[in-house]
């Protein structure tokens, strides 16, 4: 699976708005899929690297949830999660950017805990092939079909991460939703979707305010469809009254 970031002016399928403060009586709804403007539910899931997080304790913060595809087929996953992650443990490490804009990012994976760990084992050669895509051996040799498929991961991948086993990089908690809660509960979770028969999320990005209501809502129209950084970034800046 691969994906193609789209550019800022042509966000197909994007809902962004910024809403009055809902009533914060109730510190918790019915799990059901939320709309932008509504308060987020609350829930508590395990965390990956330890301990467990009720979403409801991160009021007074801005949250970034991210549900990554996970599976893009039976036994194979989806190649574009460790690079977005990739790219966000990056940006946090040369900007301080939770700090900075008073936030918290979670990561959702809708697997028990030896699953995850089977996910982050898989993560170096995840990111070994988009390398090796982008950079084919005998690349004087391929055909066209060939170098059309090297430059499109030239375009989908632009940047080069790379780590190994037992040093991948986890700043961010990763939720432990084995049995789907959040993800089903949300209308995340599928077993069919973008040609493919898999226990996977539909790769989604929820931003949360400080006041716990919901104004960034993006679910992927099909797998090459991901928000590029640089818009999350401005998304979390206009949030914080920082967007020019």
């Amino acid at each position: 699976m691969r994906t193609i970031p789209f550019p800022l002016i042509a966000l197909l399928g994007l809902v962004v708005c910024l809403s009055p403060t809902a009533d914060l009586s109730a510190q918790s709804q019915p799990l059901r899929p939320v709309t932008v403007g509504s308060q987020m539910p609350d829930f508590t899931l395990p965390v990956f690297q330890g301990g467990e997080i009720t979403f409801s304790e991160l009021r007074g913060q801005n949250v970034m949830v991210v549900f990554p595809r996970g599976l893009s087929r039976p036994g194979s996953w989806c190649h574009i999660c460790p690079y977005q992650h990739s790219e966000l443990v990056e940006y946090e490490a040369q900007t301080d950017w939770q700090a900075r804009a008073n936030l918290k990012i979670l990561f959702v994976l809708p697997y028990g805990q030896e699953m995850i760990a089977e996910w982050v084992d898989a993560y170096p050669q995840l990111l070994q092939d988009i390398e090796d895509g982008k950079n084919p051996p005998n690349q004087e040799s391929l055909d066209s079909a060939g170098r059309a498929r090297m430059e499109m991961q030239r375009q989908i991948y632009p940047k080069k991460f790379t780590t190994t086993k037992g040093e991948v990089p986890i700043p961010f908690p990763i939720l432990v939703d084995g049995d789907r809660f959040l993800s089903e509960g949300l209308g995340f979770f599928t077993t069919d979707w973008s040609g493919s028969d898999a226990e996977q999320n539909v790769p989604t990005i929820l931003i949360v305010d400080q006041d716990g209501i919901l104004q960034f809502k993006y679910m992927s129209q099909n797998t090459i469809d991901r928000p590029p950084l640089e818009y999350l970034v401005q998304v979390v800046d206009l949030m914080n009254g920082m967007g020019g």
